[in-house]
């Protein structure tokens, strides 16, 4: 697989689909090594998968950073796979950005979705075929947000972006002014560090918090102390681009700063947080641990590792039954933190 089909195997999708038996975010971690870890068995289309990526794939960054063809590709637009998708691009005070609503989502239930790509790379636009699938399964309002990327703009520059772009959503959607029945907030992988800053900066600059977060595989400590980034064979991306993309977006930053490595957040006052985690990826114990140091803080936290799975594997089309079941999970989550229309 060359770069550009392992980046866009990176991207994602969902849809409606709850595997039978399985209890939402149950745990068994006093069985399992792995803090989190989901009991249920991996299907056979995951085994299969995994194995195929095992032995096709080269992992981004295991021979060189191509820092150009990332860029290209991370940057491409992609179309909805669902019919009647409404895309509307806007600017929310200054910030780049593209609403999008499946048939039936409610524009008031809105959810601020932040796009991986190292900080580096990556729009919205890639993103439109997985939040297509969202917007359809939760029934709500979609805002890609396109903040600004490093190296040209470092950290917080990014960061800022996306708390601007949730302070305006609270109180404008896809049709203009109006005030928010709910917001949430979401990302992947770069994005799902930043899910969690913006909720801490949220919180600090005391603007109007969201009704939840979902970070996907989040980077969450630039001091790269997790085993993880050690241990676990990543089919998807190699630990050693975690240098490089730390140094293009901190800068001179500390990288313990908790608005860059929110694993040494204080999460008191946030919102409750659903983490997905693959098994078999490099980031796994960033996200382990910024959900445990939520979790010590007093925060309502769902952790769910999924067995067998990899890096931000709700992606990955056709769609595997996990990446159907973790979508129906986040879409049920939304659901869960809506109030109800006329409260």
């Amino acid at each position: 697989m060359n770069l550009r089909s392992s980046l866009v195997a990176v991207a994602f999708s969902v849809m409606h689909f709850v595997a039978p038996g399985l209890t939402y975010a149950q745990e068994k971690s006093d069985k399992n090594a792995i803090i989190g870890l989901l009991d249920r068995q991996i299907s056979p289309e995951g085994v299969d998968y995994l194995k195929k990526l095992r032995d096709t794939n080269t992992p981004f960054g295991t021979n060189s950073f191509d820092f150009e063809s990332l860029r290209k590709g991370m940057g491409t637009r992609r179309e909805p796979t669902i019919p009647g998708i409404r895309l509307i691009k806007v600017q929310a005070n200054g910030v780049p950005c593209e609403w999008l609503l499946a048939p039936g989502a409610d524009p008031n239930v809105r959810l601020l979705y932040i796009h991986g790509g190292g900080f580096v790379s990556g729009s919205g636009g890639y993103y439109i075929p997985q939040t297509a699938h969202i917007s359809a399964a939760a029934k709500c309002a979609v805002l890609l947000v396109d903040y600004r990327l490093a190296p040209e703009f470092p950290f917080p520059a990014g960061l800022n972006d996306c708390v601007t772009a949730h302070e305006w959503m609270v109180s404008n959607g896809p049709d203009g002014p109006s005030k928010a029945r709910a917001t949430l907030v979401a990302g992947d992988s770069a994005g799902g560090n930043l899910t969690l800053a913006t909720l801490l900066a949220i919180r600090d600059r005391k603007l109007t918090m969201p009704a939840g977060g979902v970070p996907i595989s989040p980077t969450s400590d630039f001091t790269l102390a997790s085993e993880s980034l050690k241990s676990v064979k990543d089919p998807i991306i190699s630990a050693k681009t975690m240098p490089i993309f730390r140094d293009m977006y901190l800068g001179k930053a500390d990288p313990r700063d908790p608005l860059a490595s929110p694993v040494f957040g204080d999460y008191r006052g946030l919102p409750p947080l659903l983490f997905q985690i693959g098994e078999h990826e490099m980031l796994r114990d960033d996200g382990i641990r910024a959900a445990l140091k939520a979790r010590a803080d007093g925060i309502a936290v769902t952790l769910e590792v999924w067995p067998g799975m990899f890096h931000v594997f709700q992606s990955h089309e056709p769609l595997l039954p996990e990446a159907r079941a973790a979508i129906e999970h986040i879409a049920e989550f939304i659901r869960s933190k809506t109030p109800p229309a006329g409260n």
